[in-house]
């Protein structure tokens, strides 16, 4: 069959993954985003279904004012003798830490913290012991990827952290993953960078403390040097074994916004890419050693068809699931129904590190017409492209001395105005549609006599490469001013086909 990558598409970096019985089941980081870890399930590999998140309590992540592009970084999910493990780390607090559930629809555990620094951790285990894994620096001050055994119950050291590995020379060797296959350890890591370098090395042993050999060729996937393509920044790998016996590799990658564009606001996504290990037990992974945006493999039967879900409104989606807040929401602010939103505005805005009343979806791809009637009495209140408190396009209604005003503001970088405004009289309600293509976001209010036009503003200024940082665009909901509420009703975001 044929599928397409990205098989997870939108904001959802550094995948991991596991599989039970038929059943797959992957992680994502989420950064300054609550609740944290989104986690998914899959029964082909190219079909994703959002199942829940991993950190859905405060008490378990700390992400109070954290900086944006802080918070939970790169998790691993793992399953040993029935039991689900997650491990990720808090950037901002610099904590390692895991949770866990024994019903992967459930709630998780109280976080159990592990005192090894570094990020990117993972859990091993093998003959009833835990091993934990991150990239930093071991108990003797050498830097690599750093290894201790640890009690699974508790956390703490039963062993020395110490270096095992130190990459092939790349800069910011991170994301390692260890497997034993065929009697043989397999330490895949990721290197360069996760930018346009980024690659996917690795390593093996007899044992699992080393001494590791690199592969000859590595790095083994990377599109670094695919001038004008697409997809792009491939890393941060994780491999998995079909029931076919078939190895995978589930990792990041973004597409950029045009053919020689060299920007991308999606974010990092989720691609699939096949493995092939040699009689030499050495693998290679894609076509040859890059990740394509889509593949032809008789490795997924013919039976399996990859869908994609287009259309996302209020009724079609989970609140808990694909909508997603900053930092630490006030839950007293937010009334969620089947077709309605209400939400109370704070004096917190979009502008700061903090906790605005906000809630939003993954921007999932690039053409889309994102729809929404919005009504308030007064504030502000209306839908925004949220990169960061820094990086942003507001479209809303706001109370103004003389009635209610439609504005269009941008948020670049220290420039912050609004560029175009129309005055609503004494109404308001306003329908609120922004047209997305590759390149530019385009506003409009619909009115019974069409459509006026309040601008546009070029996508590349909510990119990662303008921005800095590691997220993507969240389509948001949100309402400004103390005490202020808003409705929200008829929300539709529309993926269209790429021309």
């Amino acid at each position: 069959m044929k599928y397409n990558n990205p098989v997870i598409k939108g904001f959802y970096p550094d995948p991991s993954v596991c599989k039970v019985g038929d059943t797959y089941y992957l992680v994502c980081s989420s950064m300054q985003y609550f609740p944290g870890v989104p986690l998914f399930e899959s029964k082909d590999l190219v079909n994703w279904n959002q199942i829940g998140h991993c950190l859905t309590r405060k008490s378990q992540i700390q992400l109070e004012k954290v900086n944006s592009s802080g918070g939970v970084f790169a998790p691993t999910i793992r399953n040993h003798n029935g039991r689900f493990y997650m491990t990720t780390t808090n950037d901002t607090t610099r904590q390692n830490f895991y949770v866990w559930t024994d019903d992967i629809y459930g709630e998780w555990s109280e976080p159990v913290y592990v005192d090894q620094g570094g990020i990117d951790p993972d859990l091993f285990f093998e003959d009833g012991k835990a091993f934990f894994m991150s990239n930093g620096v071991d108990d003797f001050g050498v830097g690599g990827i750093v290894q201790c055994q640890i009690d699974i119950e508790t956390g703490c050291k039963l062993t020395p952290s110490r270096t095992i590995w130190q990459g092939t020379g790349g800069r910011f060797l991170e994301a390692p993953h260890m497997y034993n296959i065929n009697g043989l350890y397999y330490l895949v890591a990721a290197e360069g960078g996760t930018e346009f370098g980024h690659m996917v090395t690795y390593a093996r042993s007899k044992s699992l403390h080393g001494p590791f050999e690199a592969y000859s060729l590595n790095p083994v996937l990377t599109n670094r040097n695919l001038g004008g393509y697409e997809v792009q920044a491939v890393g941060h790998g994780d491999l998995i074994q079909d029931p076919d016996g078939n190895w995978w590799m589930l990792h990041l990658g973004f597409r950029q916004s045009g053919q020689w564009l060299a920007y991308h606001h999606l974010g990092r996504e989720v691609f699939l890419t096949p493995v092939t290990f040699g009689e030499d037990g050495w693998f290679t992974a894609g076509h040859n050693g890059t990740t394509l945006s889509s593949f032809e493999t008789a490795l997924i039967p013919n039976r399996v068809v990859q869908t994609e879900k287009t259309s996302f409104t209020f009724e079609n989606t989970d609140w808990g699931k694909e909508w997603c807040y900053l930092r630490t929401p006030e839950p007293g602010n937010y009334t969620l129904e089947e077709n309605k939103l209400t939400l109370t505005g704070t004096e917190i805005s979009l502008d700061q590190a903090d906790s605005p009343t906000f809630i939003g979806m993954r921007q999932k791809d690039f053409t889309a017409n994102i729809f929404c009637d919005v009504s308030l009495t007064s504030g502000e209140a209306g839908l925004t492209l949220y990169m960061d408190e820094n990086h942003h396009y507001d479209f809303a209604i706001r109370k103004s001395e003389d009635g209610y005003k439609v504005i269009q503001r941008l948020n670049v970088g220290d420039i912050k105005a609004i560029m175009h405004e129309v005055n609503l009289q004494q109404i308001h309600h306003a329908s609120l549609l922004i047209k997305a293509s590759h390149t530019r976001y385009s506003f409009h209010v619909v009115t019974d006599s069409g459509l006026i036009d309040l601008g546009s503003a070029q996508t590349k200024y909510l990119s990662s490469e303008v921005a800095g940082g590691f997220t993507g665009v969240i389509i948001g909901l949100y309402a400004h001013c103390l005490n202020s509420r808003a409705d929200f009703s008829n929300f539709k975001c529309e993926y269209l086909p790429n021309p």
